[in-house]
């Protein structure tokens, strides 16, 4: 099972605070333990939404809006993607992660392709396969 884990956005995130050397440290420490492990596919930290967009569809045009945008704890800040047994394994990764009080971490399951049933035909299935290989 794959699980991305989304780390919630602060005040300082998105302020631009870079963290410190200590805590650095203990994130490469962490990530370190989670690449030795063999769970880790991929993790990044991401700028303040100020220096992002989102797009908006509905009416037929779709709308572009320049960050910053309001609600900082609706933002993510950051996040890995793993893949591990169960939902409780990815919980018990969270718990490790060396984060600072007040600090919000997201759970959340990624769809895999027996997820979607009979809706993912045989060629939109070979498809999907035929594009994870191109980008390997």
């Amino acid at each position: 099972m794959r699980f991305m884990i989304l780390v919630k956005a602060n005040a300082d995130s998105e302020a631009g605070k870079m963290p410190s050397t200590e805590l650095l440290t203990a994130m490469g420490k962490y990530n370190e333990e989670l690449v030795n492990a063999g769970v880790l596919l991929a993790g990044e930290g991401l700028h303040p939404s100020a220096r992002g967009a989102r797009v908006r569809f509905g009416g037929g045009t779709p709308q572009v809006v320049d960050g910053p945008f309001a609600e900082t704890k609706e933002l993510v800040a950051g996040f890995w993607l793993i893949q591990v047994k169960s939902m409780d394994e990815a919980i018990e990764w969270v718990r490790r992660a060396p984060m600072q009080d007040g600090d919000e971490v997201e759970i959340r399951r990624v769809f895999e392709a027996e997820d979607f049933g009979a809706e993912l035909t045989p060629e939109l299935r070979e498809q999907e396969e035929r594009l994870r290989r191109q980008t390997a």
